[in-house]
Formats: C-alpha cells, sequence, structure tokens
C-alpha cells in the first residue's frame, strides 16, 4: 500500500501505526535483553563458553560457504545466516519462540543454515514441556514455511509447485522428524531423573535396612553374653574371693594365686562390660582407648602372665618417635593378649618371649613360646582367637602368621602398619544430603518412588534409541541436499 496516496487524515494513522509497532518491537526486544541478561550472569561458565562456541560456529557455517559459493541474493543470505546465529541460543532460555523462528530459514537463499535448523528443533524441543506445547510450536513453523512459499511464488512467479514440495519435504524431514526425536529425548530425561532418584531411595531403604538388622542382631548377643557369660564371670568372682579369704587362712603361699584370680575375673566383667556396651550403640566402632598397646600395657600384660606362672620375657625396641596409630597399639594389644593366653591354656610354665620391633613403619609383634613341660595337659581349642585376630590385622592392611615351631613351640607373628592409609567401619554409612560430584548434585530420595513400571530400563533405552532412529532420515536429507548445493 503506497502511503503517498491516502488522504492525509489516514496517511498520519498509517504512520503512526507504523511508528507504533516499531516502538513496540523495539521495547520488546530491549525487555528480552534485559531479562536474559541477568540469566546470563547466572549461567555456569561452561554454559556460557558453549553457547558462545555454538553461535560464532553457527554463523561460520552460514557465512563461509558463501565466500566459496555466491548466492543469488547475497545480502538477505548474510542476514540469514545471522538470525540462524541468534536462534542458537534462543534454544535454551526460549524454546518456543526457537522452534517459531525456524520457519523463515526453510524458505531462505542460505541452504547452509538449514543444518542447524535440526539441532535447534531438537535442543528446544527438549526443554518443552508438556509435548503438545512441542507440537504446537513444531506445527506453526511449518505453515509459517508453507505461507512464506507461497507469498514468495506470489511475488515472483516461478514453478511454485516444485517450490513448495521442496520447502514442505524439508518442514518434514527438519522440523517435525526432529521434534519427535526431541520430545522423545525430553521423556527420557524425566524418567532417567526418576530412575536415578528411585535407586538412591531403595539403596538408602536398603542401607537403614541393614543397619536395623545388624542392630537388632547386637542387641541379641549382647542380651545373651549379658545372661550367661555375666551370671558365669559373677560367680568366679564370687568363688575367687572366698577362696582369697580361704587362702590367707590356711596356706598363705597361694594367698597371691588367688587374689589374681580374682582380680582376673574382675577385669573380664569390666571387659565384658565394654564390648556389651559397644554392641548396644548404634555405631559399632569407636576410637580405642588411648592407653591400650603402650608400653606400659604391654609390660601390665606381661607382669600378670609372670604372676599366673608363665615366664616372659619383654623385648620392647620401638621408639616413641614411631608413635603408632591408636588403631594399631589396639591390634598390638590384642595380639599379646591372645599369644600370652594361648600359653597359658596349651603350654603353661613354657618359657616366653614377646618382642616388638619397629621396621620402616612397620610394627613386628611376636609372642614365641618354647615347648611345654612333661606332664603338662595342653586345654583344647577351637583356633577361634587366632581367626579374629587375623581378620583384625587383615582390615589393617598387615599380615598375620601363628603356628608351630620344629622345636615344638609355638609362635605367633603380626606385622601392623604404623599408620594405615584408610580404614574399613563396620556401619554401613547412610547416603549423604547433597555430594558435588564432577559440579552436580546427587538427590537423598526424600519422596516414595513411583510405579516400577514407569522407572524401567527399557522404556529410557527405548525411547533413545528411537531418537536415534528418528534422526537418521534428516542427516540423510542434509547430506543430500548440501552435496547438491556444492555440485550446483
Amino acid at each position: 500500500m503506497d502511503v503517498r496516496r491516502l488522504p492525509p487524515e489516514r496517511a498520519r494513522r498509517a504512520w503512526a501505526r507504523a511508528r507504533s509497532g516499531t516502538a513496540h518491537a523495539v521495547r520488546s526486544v530491549r525487555r528480552e535483553a534485559a531479562g536474559a541478561w541477568p540469566a546470563v550472569r547466572r549461567a555456569p561458565r561452561r554454559t556460557v563458553v558453549a553457547e558462545t562456541l555454538a553461535v560464532v560456529l553457527t554463523a561460520a557455517l552460514g557465512l563461509v560457504p558463501l565466500l566459496l559459493i555466491r548466492p543469488e541474493r547475497p545480502v538477505l543470505a548474510v542476514l540469514e545466516a545471522l538470525y540462524a546465529a541468534c536462534l542458537m541460543p534462543l534454544r535454551r532460555y526460549r524454546p518456543v519462540q526457537a522452534v517459531l523462528g525456524t520457519g523463515p530459514l526453510l524458505v531462505g537463499p542460505n541452504v547452509w543454515v538449514m543444518a542447524v535448523v535440526p539441532l535447534i528443533v531438537l535442543s528446544a524441543t527438549r526443554r518443552i514441556a508438556p509435548p503438545r506445547r512441542a507440537w504446537r510450536a513444531a506445527g506453526i513453523a511449518c505453515a509459517v514455511c508453507v505461507v512464506l512459499t507461497i507469498t514468495g511464488n506470489l511475488i515472483v512467479p516461478g514453478a511454485w509447485v516444485e517450490y513448495l514440495a521442496g520447502n514442505a519435504a524439508s518442514a518434514v524431514l527438519l522440523v517435525l522428524l526432529p521434534a519427535l526425536a526431541g520430545t522423545l529425548l525430553g521423556r527420557r530425561r524425566p524418567l532417567v531423573s526418576l530412575l536415578r532418584e528411585r535407586n538412591t531411595y531403595l539403596e538408602q531403604a536398603r542401607s537403614l535396612t541393614a543397619a536395623a538388622a545388624r542392630m537388632e542382631e547386637r542387641t541379641r548377643i549382647a542380651g545373651e553374653m549379658h545372661d550367661l557369660l555375666g551370671h558365669r564371670l559373677s560367680l568366679i568372682s564370687v568363688h575367687a574371693g572366698a577362696l582369697e579369704m580361704a587362702a590367707a587362712r590356711q596356706a598363705p603361699p597361694l594367698a597371691g594365686q588367688a587374689e589374681l584370680l580374682r582380680t582376673t575375673a574382675g577385669t573380664a566383667m569390666e571387659e565384658l562390660r565394654d564390648i556389651l556396651g559397644l554392641l548396644r550403640r548404634e555405631e559399632a566402632t569407636s576410637e580405642p582407648e588411648r592407653d591400650r598397646g603402650t608400653r606400659d600395657d604391654v609390660s601390665a600384660l606381661v607382669a600378670e602372665s609372670r604372676l599366673a606362672g608363665v615366664g616372659v620375657e619383654l623385648d620392647w625396641s620401638v621408639p616413641d618417635s614411631a608413635d603408632p596409630s591408636p588403631r594399631t597399639r589396639q591390634s598390638m594389644h590384642r595380639v599379646v593378649r591372645e599369644g600370652l593366653t594361648n600359653v597359658l591354656k596349651h603350654a603353661s610354665g613354657a618359657p616366653t618371649r614377646v618382642e616388638i620391633r619397629n621396621r620402616d613403619g612397620v610394627i613386628e609383634v611376636s609372642v614365641t613360646n618354647e615347648a611345654p613341660r612333661e606332664g603338662r595337659r595342653p586345654q583344647p581349642g577351637n583356633r577361634s582367637g587366632l581367626v579374629g585376630l587375623e581378620e583384625r590385622i587383615a582390615l589393617l592392611g598387615g599380615s598375620f602368621t601363628a603356628g608351630p615351631l620344629p622345636d615344638g613351640g609355638f609362635r605367633v607373628v603380626a606385622l601392623l602398619p604404623s599408620r594405615p592409609n584408610g580404614m574399613p567401619t563396620a556401619a554401613v554409612p547412610l547416603p549423604p544430603a547433597s555430594e558435588p560430584a564432577g559440579g552436580r548434585t546427587v538427590r537423598t530420595g526424600t519422596r516414595p518412588p513411583l510405579s516400577t513400571e514407569v522407572l524401567t530400563w527399557p522404556r529410557v533405552l527405548g525411547a533413545g534409541c528411537a531418537a536415534a532412529l528418528v534422526i537418521l532420515p534428516t542427516a540423510t536429507f542434509l547430506i543430500i541436499l548440501l552435496t547438491t548445493a556444492v555440485l550446483r
């Protein structure tokens, strides 16, 4: 419409409407730019770099081939390449507008920008929910392509049926098929997220169930130990006290042995209480006592064995600078105590030697006894104490050996690291509320999972495979289209 041929009043109204529309468009662009800038500032640096690189590559893909193959309308082809570069970041923040904006790219003179249309549609439709909004936007983009094709052929007459068929095929292959793939991938994303949340929830439930089962079993074992061992040790302590009093009156030389029996029974009761306390706690592990495994502690064990009638010699050659960890010291205490206990049970009265040495950060603990005296009848055993020692030392990362000697004696040797690198814990820890892993946050599964029929791997993988199959015709069409453009 020629404004100059209109009456003055209508011409002024037409110019006012044009200026108003232009001002409204400018204000809309400014408002979008002002709203997008905070989002850009909040985005991770990696995302900003990736989007900038995508814009540069899109512009290069649309502009560089124009230097080699000159189009019929170069100005319009350059503007189309810049327009495609502007649509690239829009797919992340305004996906619906990005899909709608792909319609003009299908009818422009720059055939090279068609290569980015499927990428824009695929990436944008993944972020549009619900899927019907994505299909509505894709349908409008295809309708815009058809309308622009018909309008262009009305302005410049030509074989409009051929152009319409070609652009319609381009719309189907470059918009509708990528939209189908994008909606499939968009459905897969929440399914994967929910599946991860469900797995985390089940792992947490399994850990809680296992912890509750262990706690129940420990409580049951503690009750049985308290009822059986506690009662027996109490009787031993009472009878040992009575025996001590009788030995002090009737057999003074045996008073020391009776006193040792009473104090040993009392110590056993205290250790039993400590063990029951550990079993009844929520956590199965606790920090070992600081005085366990020190030179004074091991010397006290040797002194108790001497009072029981065992000739024990102690060779301590660990310098104070070594400073073993508390768990290593407790294992040293256990090895010495188990070795001396075995000597009392199986080779009472046999000369014994306890050696503790430091060899380049490794603590060597050995208890060696000679052959038992004749006439001594060893008590039967089941080697459960040695098996427990071997497991404890293996957890520390050390080694343990025990066996008879050629001369009839027995030797227990343990090699313990002075500073273990890591200690496994008996209690299974609960998953943390949030744990950064490669920049991502792990979910904790705070609500019950959805139905198992919804969250299944076949559906998730099927969505990805179907999307890949849908993309294949698009890639084939693009290859043929660009090859044809080069051969022209």
